[in-house]
């Protein structure tokens, strides 16, 4: 038994799919999970509840926690350490691997330029010490022998099966209202970018490679180094639209937070829109031999994705 707990988002539905490469028993753990292979078993919970983790971890050889809290400062200072610990502890207990679906945050911000898996873990923002406590969390269990773990990143996403990327809200679906794509910081920055089928298959490859735990990985991302600007650029075309941008001065998100709450947990991160973001995943393209997959191709199935969706 795989199990996937926070089934159902962006990373956890590729991952669901590539998985069956593995094993015909998957369960996916949710408040409603849903069916993403016919023979997939469902577990309903609110992950909150930390005592039934014991119960959706059981009996598992692999858990992938794929899952994303409301991004909230308070809400992830008060449930993602607790929520770990408990999948931490219900592992140990039943033998199972842990495979963790991780960000960036906890990368120095001097790293940002150029992240790779031995960047230093420096968080410059309060979002990042709680991703910083909880690699802390799993590499000390891995350290001392009680724990096989992987910490798989990702740089900021985009891809299809979610319409909630940056890349998606702040470019692609303005684009495709015909609106200007809004920038929050500078346009001529590099960006890159993960792929989410990317990151799926990377991640059910990683758990079920014997010598990939116990480390941190990459997984595949973009190494074409595209600007902010560049990308626009490129969802405009592929709609045969002009690549209009607005750009989002960070004191506008105070105000915009005032009707939007979640704006108001976008400043302290924005260091990594003011600066080249280059996300290095040569390690895991040296040790498997697979790449991202192209830019252009990955934006043609994201925009299919959200078109659809319109429908």
């Amino acid at each position: 038994m795989q199990t996937i707990i926070g089934s159902g988002g962006s990373i956890a539905i590729p991952l669901a799919k590539e998985l069956k490469k593995f094993t015909n028993e998957i369960r996916l753990v949710s408040r409603n999970p849903k069916k993403i292979n016919e023979d997939d078993n469902l577990f309903p919970l609110d992950v909150t509840d930390f005592a039934g983790i014991e119960r959706a971890v059981a009996a598992s050889q692999v858990v992938y926690v794929t899952i994303g809290f409301k991004y909230n400062l308070k809400v992830w200072q008060n449930t993602w350490p607790a929520f770990m610990q408990a999948v931490i502890g219900a592992c140990k207990k039943h033998g199972s691997r842990v495979v963790f679906f991780d960000n960036v945050y906890m990368y120095a911000q001097s790293a940002i330029p150029h992240m790779t898996e031995n960047s230093p873990l420096q968080p410059p923002s309060r979002k990042g010490e709680v991703r910083k406590q909880l690699h802390d969390l799993i590499m000390k269990e891995v350290e001392s022998g009680l724990l096989q773990a992987i910490i798989a990143r990702g740089a900021d996403f985009y891809g299809p099966d979610t319409d909630k990327s940056v890349l998606a809200e702040t470019a692609a679906k303005n684009l495709l209202k015909g609106k200007s794509a809004q920038v929050f910081g500078d346009v001529n920055c590099i960006h890159t970018y993960t792929y989410t089928p990317d990151a799926g298959k990377a991640t059910a490859l990683l758990g079920n490679t014997a010598d990939a735990y116990n480390q941190v990985w990459h997984v595949p991302t973009t190494k074409e180094k595209l600007t902010t600007g560049q990308w626009i650029e490129m969802i405009a075309s592929e709609l045969g639209v002009a690549p209009r941008i607005q750009k989002i001065p960070t004191w506008m998100l105070y105000v915009l937070g005032i009707f939007i709450p979640e704006l108001k947990e976008f400043p302290e991160m924005n260091y990594q829109n003011k600066m080249d973001y280059v996300f290095d995943s040569s390690k895991f393209e040296k040790r498997f031999g697979i790449s991202a997959t192209p830019p252009m191709e990955g934006v043609k199935i994201m925009l299919d994705y959200l078109k659809a969706l319109k429908k």
